[in-house]
């Protein structure tokens, strides 16, 4: 198995509840991000707000970055997956 096959999320049971599981994670970091952007944006709109504005923005750009993070950390995990799941078929397959 390789790094970001497509066909890897489908191979066992326990890939597919492991690519759910990350995807569910990635949509919630994904929402986050928009949010603390769209009311870092509102907070611009005040003087006054501009200083904690500014921080929903950096939050939120630290958020876009944890999403290819999460994708790498979901294709390792995968491929980890499949390369036990290969060996345990090859291991079982000589008892």
């Amino acid at each position: 198995m390789k790094l970001f096959e497509p066909g890897a999320k489908h191979a066992t049971a326990q890939s597919r509840r492991i690519f759910a599981i990350y995807e569910i994670v990635y949509t919630c970091v994904d929402f986050g991000a928009a949010l603390t952007f769209i009311i870092g944006s509102i907070m611009f709109f005040s003087d006054a707000w501009q200083i904690p504005g500014t921080w929903m923005f950096l939050v939120g750009s630290i958020l876009f970055a944890v999403k290819p993070t999460l994708r790498l950390v979901r294709e390792v995990h995968l491929y980890r997956h499949g390369e036990a799941a290969k060996l345990a078929q090859r291991l079982g397959g000589r008892g």
